[in-house]
């Protein structure tokens, strides 16, 4: 029928096919290290092994700098009646957005810890926390 939009192969009558239905704008793909322009530009500075950049310094980060150090994690679980708050302290072997991985060294057992959950972390040792523009404190031995 004139007027109608085009029927795609196993659509029911009645129903339209997205093509065609709305323009798509183009978008210039750069060759290959190239720039679109007016694009934005993100400027980056030399990466330094062991260091984060500035937009990089979130907690998962900071503990992947920090793996295999012993830790304690304090966490609190709202709502939970037999353990509102608890303590777990072991090595740290990886860290994602939303989790940490410790083991404990005196027992071997693993444990998945959710990120939401995480109040604080200490160490009892300095924390590997470096990257370009932060000027740590010396560290004063004992």
């Amino acid at each position: 029928m004139p007027g109608m939009m085009p029927q795609m192969p196993g659509m029911m009558p009645g129903m339209v096919s997205p093509i065609g239905a709305y323009p798509m704008p183009t978008v210039p793909y750069p060759p290959s290290g190239g720039m679109i322009p007016g694009g934005p530009v993100v400027e980056e500075g030399p990466q330094v092994p062991g260091m984060l950049p500035l937009e990089q310094s979130y907690i998962e980060n900071i503990l992947r700098l920090n793996r295999g150090k012993v830790a304690t994690i304090y966490m609190t679980f709202e709502n939970n009646v037999q353990w509102n708050a608890k303590c777990f302290r072991g090595c740290i072997e990886a860290a994602g957005r939303d989790h940490i991985i410790l083991s404990d060294p005196k027992t071997g057992k693993r444990y998945l810890l959710l990120m939401v959950n995480v109040d604080y972390v200490t160490f009892d040792e300095p924390i590997a926390y470096d990257y370009p523009g932060y000027l740590a404190p010396p560290v004063r031995q004992r």
